[in-house]
C-alpha cells in the first residue's frame, strides 16, 4: 500500500491490487473519488477538480503512484 499527502488530499494506492490500476482520493478521512490510472486519469467514482487532476498527473510523472 502506498499513501501520499499533497494539497490537503491523501492519495491511497495498492501495489498488486485488482485491475484497473487506480487511486483512492481522500480528504478529511472521506473518500472523494476513485481515479483510474491506466486510462488517462478516468474518474471511476466521485468527482475531481482541476487541482486533484494536476496533483495526480504530477504524482504519476514523479513515479510516486504506480
Amino acid at each position: 500500500m502506498g499513501r501520499v499527502r499533497r494539497g490537503g488530499y491523501i492519495f491511497d494506492f495498492w501495489v498488486g491490487d485488482h485491475p484497473p490500476r487506480h487511486v483512492h482520493v481522500l480528504r478529511d478521512r472521506r473518500l472523494i473519488a476513485k481515479v483510474e490510472l491506466d486510462r488517462d486519469l478516468t474518474v471511476m467514482e466521485g468527482k475531481i477538480n482541476w487541482r486533484i487532476r494536476k496533483i495526480l498527473a504530477e504524482l504519476v510523472k514523479e513515479g510516486l503512484v504506480k
